[in-house]
């Protein structure tokens, strides 16, 4: 084979699609993959041995939220994006969807937005809008022409449950509508699904039986349990198939909400199903205390048990982080005051392979393609997800029997903690490239990535 790369990675074992694992080296030209071959073959510029490294797809997390300080709307100067593209590259993520959150016109600052965001990253990356308003509705064939078709509605904020968020209130007509035009310009919905009103009544009754929160986590998930999520869930997929209108539907953290889109997938809505590695790895008797607020609540240990049981039968089409880089401040006053979410890209491949691959024994082509491939597809990110020729050299290699110890010394995240401090990983990240270019290379940060990240304009056409 005569094949001249820039770079070729040489004695690995790497995941290829529909073929699983596969002695091989990859050759990487012009920041894509440009050929995979028998071991020794073509020629390059810059040769690395990764004997013993498994080569994956870099992860792609279609559910993060770039913020300031705070404020988790947007973020506000290339920082924001630098510490939390690093976070991504320590974790193995390639490639990230952040959403958007305001009640302001998101068409005079959609440039801006872009260009703040690739002064910081390291990784490629995308936006999903939050629809809230009358105004961001007219705008959103725009934005799915500029290259953001999945669309994000919080159907917990009614009345002034949005007010902490800077959000007005939305119903169930609103969804309708925007189903409606999602369907008509080829987007996609991504509704967090909680029945508010139901939540509101639950809420009192619980602050009332435990004013001081001593429940901690099981008191939060008593306030939104998950029959609240499943019936919001229920409605969101049944509307969408009325409309003809795709649904992800993120963060499913119950037995309940996984059985409810299941239903509606058999019943012909066309659901992809999201669970974040959180609702896998921790529930409301983890010792945590308030740092593991979030929503939808972490649950009891039954419905964990669910999600690994749908992630074995292949019900779970994605997962995601649902990463949040608020300082560890927010979560102070208790379970009541706590602010709800955290960061979790610092550790995504390596927590993924510790809890699914070493602890339950599935395998990595159950695993793999849920955090690469599958939210690839859904999300339109064309050349991402997969080791073929031609896609772009977004890579992730891993020591799949490196055991180390979370740490504040080893996390990426301007939040600077982790809900997995203190654990023991059986697998590491050595390298993480993007458009193979090294972000992370021997375990460390690589300064001039910063500034190297693209945003990647999306079509699901």
């Amino acid at each position: 084979m005569s094949f001249q790369a820039d770079l070729a990675l040489r004695g690995g074992v790497a995941f290829l699609p529909g073929a699983g694992l596969r002695e091989c080296d990859v050759l990487i030209r012009d920041g894509r993959i440009g050929a995979i071959a028998e071991s020794g073959a073509g020629d390059a510029c810059e040769d690395i041995n990764v004997t013993g490294l498994t080569i994956l797809p870099g992860a792609v997390d279609a559910h993060i939220h770039l913020g300031h300080g705070m404020d988790i709307a947007r973020p506000r100067q290339p920082g924001d994006a630098a510490s939390e593209t690093a976070a991504a590259a320590i974790g193995g993520v390639t490639t990230f969807i952040s959403y958007v959150m305001s009640s302001d016109p998101y068409l005079p600052v959609f440039d801006d937005l872009c260009q703040i965001t690739e002064t910081g990253a390291r990784i490629d990356f995308g936006f999903h809008f939050v629809i809230a308003t009358e105004e961001h509705l007219a705008e959103l064939p725009e934005l799915i022409r500029r290259g953001a078709p999945s669309a994000k509605l919080f159907m917990n904020i009614r009345g002034n449950e949005g007010v902490r968020l800077g959000l007005p209130g939305t119903d169930d007509g609103f969804m309708f509508r925007m189903l409606e035009v999602l369907a008509a310009n080829n987007g996609l919905l991504c509704p967090h699904p909680e029945n508010i009103e139901v939540a509101w009544v639950l809420r009192d009754r619980v602050t009332a039986a435990d004013p001081d929160g001593r429940d901690g986590l099981a008191a939060w998930n008593a306030t939104r349990p998950p029959f609240v999520e499943a019936d919001a869930l229920s409605r969101a997929t049944y509307f969408a198939r009325i409309t003809n209108a795709p649904v992800h539907a993120v963060h499913t953290s119950s037995g309940e909400a996984l059985d409810a889109a299941l239903r509606q997938r058999q019943a012909g809505s066309d659901v992809c199903i999201e669970t974040c590695l959180h609702y896998l790895t921790h529930d409301t008797t983890s010792p945590i205390g308030e740092i593991g607020k979030v929503n939808p609540p972490l649950r009891p240990p039954e419905d964990r048990e669910a999600l690994w049981s749908g992630i074995a039968r292949g019900d779970i089409d994605t997962i995601a982080t649902d990463h949040i880089h608020r300082p560890i401040s927010c979560k102070d006053g208790g379970i009541w005051k706590a602010q709800p979410g955290f960061p979790g890209l610092d550790a995504f491949l390596p927590v993924l392979l510790t809890y699914g691959h070493h602890q339950r024994g599935l395998p990595l082509d159950r695993l793999v393609p849920l955090v690469t491939e599958s939210p690839a597809a859904r999300m339109g990110l064309a050349g991402k997800g997969a080791l073929r020729p031609g896609a772009d050299a977004d890579l992730a290699i891993i020591d799949l029997n490196a055991k180390w110890v979370v740490g504040k010394d080893n996390l990426g995240t301007d939040a600077g903690y982790s809900i997995y401090e203190g654990e023991t990983m059986q697998a590491s990240v050595i390298h993480t490239l993007s458009r193979g270019r090294f972000v992370l290379r021997d375990g460390a940060l690589q300064d001039d990535a910063v500034g190297s990240g693209k945003y990647i304009a999306r079509s699901l056409e």
